[in-house]
């Protein structure tokens, strides 16, 4: 006897669809996404993972999640070349979504439009809370948004935001657990509260 989950008949029809995975750095986004895909190619779906050539920090071409899982990927520099090189493909995912430029959404509708599934992870705010790159678009237009939650270091609760950590106000700024950590809305005024406090002594 076979048991399947919830989300079986998304695995194995062949129909287009976006689903966007977003919330906090060290919340599980890479992690489901993996999931997913994994999945889909249990169920004999042919699948493709993309991600920016920028994020190098476990590996140049696997997307790798916190916890060490992995799964081979193709690193690309526009969301152009994703659309090129998806051809003959069921079921794209998308790591790190937030770092392409903003014509994924147009990629992504044009990949659901011709019957691929699209599965996208990514930040949906930067270290200042500002919504981040194309995600906010392509929470959109998906079909299904899933909304995930690290926990914040300080209190417990449900995190909100990747705080930084370190003195760089770049937006993108690659890092770990030494360079951002996530908290919960109070806690990161909090912690708003005291760098100002630093910054005017």
């Amino acid at each position: 006897m076979v048991l399947f989950s919830e989300d079986h008949t998304q695995e194995t029809r062949h129909r287009g669809r976006i689903e966007v995975i977003c919330g906090s750095m060290f919340s599980g986004k890479t992690e489901e996404l993996i999931r997913r895909l994994k999945r889909a190619s249990f169920a004999r779906q042919r699948v493709e993972i993309f991600k920016p050539v920028l994020d190098t920090r476990y590996s140049e071409s696997d997307v790798v999640s916190h916890d060490n899982n992995s799964i081979p990927s193709t690193p690309v520099d526009t969301s152009a070349s994703i659309l090129l090189l998806s051809s003959e493909i069921d079921v794209v995912g998308i790591d790190e979504a937030q770092f392409f430029d903003e014509g994924l959404t147009d990629v992504c509708n044009e990949l659901a439009n011709h019957g691929v599934r699209v599965i996208i992870a990514g930040l949906d705010m930067d270290y200042k809370g500002v919504p981040f790159g194309p995600i906010p678009g392509l929470c959109a237009i998906a079909d299904e948004v899933t909304k995930v939650h690290a926990i914040c270091v300080k209190c417990g609760d449900l995190a909100y935001i990747s705080h930084r950590t370190v003195a760089d106000d770049k937006r993108v700024l690659l890092g770990e657990k030494e360079e951002y950590e996530p908290l919960c809305r109070r806690c990161y005024q909090k912690a708003l509260r005291g760098e100002s406090g630093r910054k005017t002594e």
